[in-house]
């Protein structure tokens, strides 16, 4: 495995600007960003190929209001949802991202049935729609206590939604911060979900910081990694403490156990 630097978590000191280069000089070759919507699609693939990084993840875009967590599985929303992956897709393109997180949406006031159904017909328009490009489409359980009223919370809900939908471009996103806000046992969890998932982010679960990896088992959960089939990044998708140079001891574990490359 590998780390890859979520610009949009480690580096909020800096400018947009700025964030590319000081990820390389910390030593990632691989970036995730949120919401690389701010500017151009080239904008952002100048940068990338300055810095000497790679582009790995970006999510769908989202918006104030209904779409502040998405549209995929919100009802009424087809036209916003087609709009988001095309704009997603575009800074793919430009980019040679690989994998697009499709985010599902703030759902709390409609019925789960209902959401379940948008869900599925705007997945199977998306890859269709992102056929010809081989992109990966990932869905990420997010936890209750961050986003509240999010489609879905458990990784047990997104494998439902893999198995209606069988696609090896449509993929779980493993996030062991997620898991551990839910309270799940982080090692039972990983192997029990490894053969679905397409991409993998850590933080800490005290404040969303670095990860403690002698915490809840965290370290022999993300150890497993390799050993269960996954060979993708792991996405250092936190906040530092100080700054992102600083904190990456946490990391140290890991290499000991000839995990990262």
């Amino acid at each position: 495995m590998q780390l890859a630097a979520n610009l949009s978590w480690l580096y909020r000191d800096l400018d947009w600007g700025a964030r590319f280069e000081a990820a390389a000089r910390d030593g990632f070759r691989a970036a995730e960003i949120l919401l690389p919507y701010e500017h151009p699609p080239q904008w952002y693939a100048e940068r990338l190929r300055d810095a000497g990084l790679a582009l790995v993840l970006i999510n769908t875009p989202i918006a104030p209001g209904a779409g502040r967590l998405g549209w995929a599985a919100l009802p009424g929303a087809q036209a916003e949802f087609r709009a988001a992956l095309d704009r997603a897709r575009a800074v793919a393109q430009a980019t040679g991202c690989p994998a697009l997180h499709v985010m599902a949406g703030h759902v709390a006031e409609h019925a789960t049935a209902d959401c379940d159904a948008t869900l599925r017909r705007n997945l199977e328009w998306a890859l269709a729609r992102t056929d010809a490009d081989g992109l990966l489409l990932t869905l990420e359980p997010l936890n209750r206590r961050d986003m509240a009223g999010y489609h879905y919370h458990h990784p047990d809900q997104v494998l439902a939604v893999l198995r209606d939908l069988p696609s090896p471009r449509l993929r779980l996103q493993f996030d062991y911060y997620h898991v551990a806000m839910e309270g799940l046992d982080p090692l039972a969890t990983v192997q029990a979900c490894a053969p679905h998932i397409g991409h993998v982010q850590i933080a800490g679960v005290d404040g969303r910081f670095e990860p403690d990896l002698h915490a809840g088992h965290l370290l022999d959960a993300v150890a497993a990694l390799p050993d269960l089939g996954y060979d993708g990044w792991l996405g250092c998708e936190y906040q530092p403490r100080s700054t992102a140079a600083a904190g990456l001891g946490w990391c140290e574990p890991l290499r000991a156990r000839g995990r990262l490359a």
